[in-house]
């Protein structure tokens, strides 16, 4: 079992399938794959990885979501986890939670739905270079 993780954040199932059936068909077995449909739920799977010493590297989030926004949601991330990569997926942020989240939150990049398959290992693999 892989001591790493990716988790990815969104309130539509389909999405969050969609992301993790394409992260296992690019780097198989190397990490573990978690998904939350929401901000709270993102929070017990970190506690819970936490727990086990699992490290999670990447979190992929979107950013409207009921409750809190995706760019609020991975600025507490930073304050708490400077260390994991943040990235957000989007339709439909606006230009200011963007570069709220690259200040305060170190946002790596930030994908647009409908995202290729194509681009989103770009950013992963350069992250992991």
């Amino acid at each position: 079992m892989s001591n790493s993780a990716i988790l990815c954040v969104d309130d539509e199932s389909v999405i969050l399938e969609s992301l993790k059936e394409q992260l296992k068909r690019h780097f198989g077995n190397r990490y573990l794959y978690e998904v939350a449909e929401n901000v709270d739920e993102a929070w017990e799977i970190i506690e819970e990885l936490n727990n086990e010493k699992i490290n999670i590297i990447i979190i992929i989030s979107d950013w409207l979501m009921p409750g809190t926004k995706g760019d609020e949601f991975l600025i507490n991330i930073h304050k708490h986890f400077p260390k994991i990569i943040t990235i957000m997926l989007t339709g439909q942020a606006d230009q200011d939670s963007i570069e709220r989240a690259k200040q305060q939150a170190n946002l790596y990049a930030c994908l647009y739905k409908p995202w290729t398959e194509k681009k989103l290992f770009e950013v992963i693999d350069s992250v992991l270079k």
